[in-house]
């Protein structure tokens, strides 16, 4: 269901003013407490922010894609700490449960998920296991009405505060691919999930990774997302268009604050008689940060709208995300250049930001792996189509 125009207008102004004037005050205490503080998340949870891609029938906002682009353009303006708090009950934390869950399931969970009572984390990464999903070895045998899980999951992120875990594990041991490995949801606190210490990270302090750890851990045969074997890392594929096209805008809103700051610094900065902003090169590094952030904006809403429509969009929204996330990368390069030895200091959010979006290239599905997706995708086609 869509928002009428209003609606949506007024939502997303709401969102940038809370932005704005709240969240990005608080960028340098975030980051140094490693922390957001308890009552931003309560005013996040009450703002709907948690549930903002989850169905009205279940208590969320309901956007479609092309409605969540807008609101997250408007969340990459500042630390991708906040948004990496709302982002897996928005992303992959909630969308395998809204598309293949099943009823008792989603009564179950999603609301929860909405109102931010529940953080979702999904535990697909392993020590030896990343882009190769089909690989999983975390292992799942049935023993009469359960299931024993055991392994490791890495760098999962919000497993520190999670309340559920979607958990991909390998419940036909003779496979050696993604048609042995089921999703199971598994609660937080259930005997034999424990959680390692807390990732130290390059950059995105505030946002939380860390080992999900499963020793001899019994879940009931109902906690199968979906209630069927063998289709989890179908389901994990399914989420990953929806989960790419988001962190694109997040990229997108990262990129036009790092010119923002660019921009002001450069007006300000007095150099050689005048203001920086005067001089030719760096206004063509400004030029080249606001083309490049401009097509990748265009990129995100064309590719949510087809999206929208019912096309199958696997190859464009890996174009949208390689493209977006490498760009941010180099408005984050120039966005230090042109603040000078100030953007190597601390006090300026530039240097932050040139470590928090660093990642935005790697989670998700790298840059490599968006280019195998589209190169392989694009010789199906041609094939298809002699």
């Amino acid at each position: 269901m869509s928002l009428d125009a209003e609606t949506l207008n007024q939502f997303r102004d709401t969102v940038s003013r809370f932005v704005r004037e709240r969240l990005v005050p608080l960028e340098d205490k975030v980051a140094e407490d490693d922390a957001i503080p308890e009552d931003v998340v309560a005013e996040i949870r009450e703002m709907g922010l948690f549930g903002m891609s989850i169905p009205e029938e279940y208590g969320g906002v309901g956007l479609t894609m092309s409605e969540e682009v807008q609101i997250a353009f408007e969340l990459g303006f500042t630390s991708p700490a906040f948004r990496s708090l709302i982002g897996t009950n928005n992303g992959i934390g909630s969308q395998g449960i809204i598309m293949d869950g099943t009823p008792e399931q989603k009564a179950k969970y999603l609301p929860r998920l909405a109102n931010g009572e529940l953080i979702a984390s999904f535990a697909l990464t392993e020590p030896d296991v990343g882009s190769d999903a089909g690989s999983v070895r975390t292992s799942a045998r049935r023993e009469g009405d359960h299931y024993v899980l055991n392994g490791t999951k890495r760098f999962i992120t919000n497993a520190p505060r999670a309340g559920l875990f979607t958990v991909f594990a390998r419940t036909d041991p003779n496979t050696t691919d993604a048609s042995g490995v089921t999703a199971f949801l598994v609660e937080a606190g259930t005997p034999g999930l424990k959680l390692g210490p807390k990732d130290h990270k390059m950059g995105q302090r505030g946002a939380h990774t860390c080992d999900v750890i499963f020793e001899d851990c019994r879940v009931p045969a109902s906690a199968i997302l979906g209630g069927k074997e063998g289709v989890g890392f179908k389901t994990a594929m399914k989420v990953l268009d929806r989960g790419r096209l988001h962190i694109s805008a997040i990229c997108v809103g990262a990129a036009e604050r790092l010119i923002h700051e660019s921009l002001n610094y450069a007006i300000d900065r007095k150099q050689f008689g005048g203001p920086l902003a005067d001089k030719q090169l760096i206004q063509a590094m400004l030029a080249d940060s606001r083309t490049e952030a401009y097509a990748a904006r265009c990129m995100v809403e064309e590719t949510a709208r087809r999206k929208d429509a019912g096309t199958n969009v696997s190859e464009e929204a890996a174009c949208t995300k390689m493209y977006a996330s490498e760009m941010v990368g180099r408005v984050a390069d120039r966005a230090v250049q042109i603040h000078g030895g100030a953007g190597y200091m601390t006090e300026y959010a530039v240097e932050r930001f040139y470590r928090d979006v660093r990642l935005f290239r790697i989670y998700e599905g790298t840059t490599q792996i968006q280019q195998v997706i589209i190169g392989r995708s694009m010789v199906r086609n041609a094939l298809r189509n002699r």
